[in-house]
């Protein structure tokens, strides 16, 4: 696990998580956004299939660590954001990945098709940008500071829009 923005003394407030190596350059959109906003996060990459006992002691340590949204990104069956949503009672944000044959649409109905009383807020595919923009605006439900930059965002994104 690495908490990113080193040197920051401030309790990391997201969690993002995928389940392979070729997957960071997907989910690094994600963190770029949570750090322009100042929130301070981890990443970790963990296979659930490869790495579950694992994977299960970093679930059990989100909360007691301070953790409020977790992003979990992955491909296939997205099988990762769902057993997160299944072990915590924290907002999951899933962000079905591009990968294999059906290039990520497997993924974005894995995500949308879960069980009753699991839920995953899904964004697009390979959005991971939108996944760290709502986890931002779950954090902003109780920051009015926070709040403020999401409305800046939301301003220069129209503004850039215009153009």
């Amino acid at each position: 696990m690495t908490q990113v923005l080193d040197g920051d003394e401030r309790t990391p407030r997201v969690a993002i998580i995928y389940s392979s190596p070729a997957e960071h350059d997907q989910m690094a959109q994600a963190g770029a956004l949570l750090a322009r906003f100042g929130v301070v996060y981890d990443e970790v990459c963990m296979s659930p299939h490869r790495s579950p006992r694992a994977l299960a002691e970093w679930m059990g340590e989100l909360e007691p660590r301070g953790i409020e949204v977790v992003i979990a990104g992955s491909g296939g069956s997205a099988a990762l954001a769902g057993i997160v949503a299944a072990h915590v009672a924290l907002p999951v944000v899933g962000v079905p990945l591009s990968a294999g044959a059906l290039d990520g649409q497997d993924a974005l109905f894995g995500l949308t098709q879960l069980p009753p009383g699991v839920p995953v807020a899904a964004v697009g595919i390979d959005n991971a940008l939108n996944a760290a923009v709502l986890a931002v605006q779950v954090l902003a439900v109780g920051d009015p500071e926070l709040r403020r930059r999401v409305w800046r965002f939301k301003d220069d994104f129209e503004k850039a829009a215009i153009r």
